[in-house]
C-alpha cells in the first residue's frame, strides 16, 4: 500500500524533499509548450527580423493544402515516430523534466503547422467539404484502435511491450496509426468547433480566458477539496458525481480571481 499515512500537513512538508521531476503531473504540457515558443521566437528573430510586428498579407492569401499533402504530412509524422521509438519508448518519461519524447515528433509537427495555419488563415480558410474526408479517417482510426489493443494483448491482460517502440510490425502500426489520428482529429475538431460554436456569451468568455490559469492552478485546488471529502462515506461513482461540478467550478472561481488580481493583470498586459 503506497498511501501516505499521516496528515496532509505532514506530506506537504515531506513532498519537496522527494521531488525528483520539475515537469510531473500535467506541467510538463506547459514545459514543452515554452521549449517550443521560445525556438519559434529565436527563429523568427534570426530569420524574419522585420515581420516580428508587421502582418504580412501575402502570406495570409496561401492557399490551404490539398488533402493529398494532408495525408503525406499525417504519414511522415507515423514514420518519424516509428523511428524515434527506435531509442525513446512510448510511455517512458525522462527526468528531471518529465517529457515523453516518443511522442514529441507529433507534438513538434504540429506545433510548426499550427503557426503556419495561423499565419495563413487557414483554420478559417479550411472548407468543410475538404473536412469531410478527415471526419471519415478520425472514425476509421477510433474503430481500428479497439483491434490494435487486441493485437497488442489486451484481452491477455498483458499489453505487449513492443506496441511502444523498436523495429516490429506493432510499433510501426502504432506509430501510423498514432499520425493519421491527430492529423484526423485537428482537422475533425476544428472544422467542428468553428462551425457549431462560434459565438460565446459572458461566462463562456470568462472561462475560455482563464482556461489556461485552470490547467495551472487545478492540482492546488482539487487535491486539498479531495482530502477533505475522504472521510465522507458514500458510493464512488456518485461521490464523483457530486464532487467533480464542485471542483471544476472552484478551479474556474479561483482562476478568475487570481486573474483579476492587480499584479497578474499587469503580467498579462
Amino acid at each position: 500500500d503506497c498511501q501516505f499515512q499521516g496528515t496532509f500537513w505532514q506530506y506537504m512538508m515531506e513532498y519537496p524533499r522527494n521531488i525528483h521531476s520539475i515537469g510531473d503531473g500535467p506541467v510538463w504540457f506547459l514545459e514543452a509548450l515554452i521549449i517550443f515558443s521560445i525556438f519559434y521566437a529565436l527563429w523568427r528573430m534570426v530569420t524574419k527580423p522585420t515581420q516580428l510586428h508587421e502582418p504580412n498579407v501575402a502570406i495570409r492569401t496561401q492557399a490551404v493544402p490539398g488533402n493529398g499533402s494532408i495525408a503525406l504530412f499525417a504519414l511522415a509524422i507515423g514514420l518519424i515516430t516509428f523511428v524515434v521509438r527506435f531509442w525513446f519508448t512510448a510511455l517512458v518519461f525522462y527526468e528531471p523534466f518529465h517529457l515523453e519524447l516518443a511522442h514529441f515528433p507529433q507534438y513538434i509537427a504540429l506545433f510548426v503547422v499550427g503557426v503556419h495555419a495561423y499565419r495563413r488563415d487557414w483554420l478559417i480558410a479550411f472548407s468543410d467539404y475538404q473536412a469531410k474526408l478527415w471526419r471519415w479517417v478520425a472514425l476509421v482510426c477510433i474503430m481500428t484502435l479497439p483491434i490494435l489493443a487486441v493485437a497488442a494483448g489486451a484481452l491477455t491482460g498483458s499489453l505487449d511491450e513492443r506496441g511502444g517502440g523498436g523495429v516490429n510490425w506493432l510499433s510501426f502500426s502504432y506509430s501510423l496509426w498514432e499520425g493519421f489520428l491527430c492529423v484526423s482529429m485537428v482537422i475533425t475538431m476544428v472544422v467542428w468547433f468553428r462551425s457549431r460554436f462560434d459565438h460565446q456569451g459572458q461566462l463562456a468568455r470568462a472561462m475560455s480566458e482563464s482556461a489556461f490559469a485552470v490547467y495551472v492552478l487545478q492540482p492546488a485546488i482539487i487535491v486539498p477539496l479531495t482530502l477533505v471529502l475522504s472521510s465522507i462515506r458514500m458510493n464512488l461513482s456518485l461521490k464523483f458525481i457530486l464532487v467533480a461540478p464542485i471542483a471544476v467550478s472552484l478551479c474556474y472561481v479561483v482562476a478568475y480571481a487570481i486573474r483579476k488580481l492587480p499584479v497578474v493583470k499587469t503580467l498579462l498586459g
